[in-house]
């Protein structure tokens, strides 16, 4: 890896709070977004626990990848953080703390476009600090359980995301290429709509274990054999 340059960092203009229930647990819960001093990062605190434990959103404090994302300890930590950690790498709040009242975000529409809407909303700050630009100076290819990552070079300034979808000739998705210049405006148009999606055997596994039995399939993306099920898609390629 190397710095290609910097970029100064940024933070909320103001506080915005967002409600709603969450996805796996169907229980109400709130977020409240809180500018944070440079060099912070993306801080959970659970205000609901003993002593409001902070949970950074960092890779070194994932402890778990099985269906969604969750960080820190079972007790006091976050589940399914994905939407609301994109929204705001998305729209680039480097900074920011996070109140919450329970073990996961609000779920919203299955998306991240309630999250922009709030930022976009509440506005952003530049900050003193500055934040590296990193590149990989050479491909990095990983494969593991059937999917490849790859991160590769670029003469270009940016960052340039190719995404194959592929479930198989039989599959109950059809197969979908997507490729996005990742920008803020880019970001909030293309992406932050794209909702959570699932094969009908998916979610049946799913709320076997218990997740998101309160759900119905218009709350999400559900694929059966002849497309969504109670539902549409907001793009044809929404699921890449």
């Amino acid at each position: 890896m190397r710095v290609t340059g910097h970029r100064a960092q940024r933070t909320l203009a103001g506080t915005v709070k967002v409600e709603g229930v969450g996805i796996v647990t169907g229980s109400p819960v709130r977020v409240r977004l809180r500018p944070a001093p440079a060099d912070t990062g993306v801080v959970f605190r659970r205000t609901d626990r003993p002593g409001a434990p902070l949970v950074p959103a960092h890779a070194a404090f994932v402890t778990d990848t099985r269906r969604r994302t969750t960080l820190g300890p079972a007790t006091g930590g976050v589940t399914l953080v994905e939407h609301l950690l994109a929204a705001l790498s998305g729209l680039r709040i480097d900074n920011c703390e996070i109140d919450i009242d329970g073990p996961e975000p609000p779920g919203l529409d299955g998306s991240a476009a309630g999250y922009v809407a709030a930022v976009v909303g509440c506005g952003a700050v530049e900050q003193p600090a500055r934040r590296p630009i990193w590149a990989t100076a050479a491909p990095v290819v990983i494969t593991a359980g059937g999917a490849t990552i790859g991160l590769h070079p670029s003469p270009e300034p940016g960052l340039r995301v190719s995404y194959l979808l592929d479930y198989g000739n039989f599959g109950p998705i059809h197969r979908q290429v997507f490729t996005l210049d990742v920008r803020p405006d880019e970001f909030a148009r293309e992406v932050a709509p794209c909702r959570t999606f699932v094969t009908e055997a998916e979610a049946q596994a799913l709320r076997d274990q218990g997740i998101g039995r309160h759900l119905t399939p218009a709350d999400l993306l559900v694929f059966g054999p002849n497309g969504p099920i109670g539902n549409r898609v907001r793009f044809a390629d929404e699921p890449a």
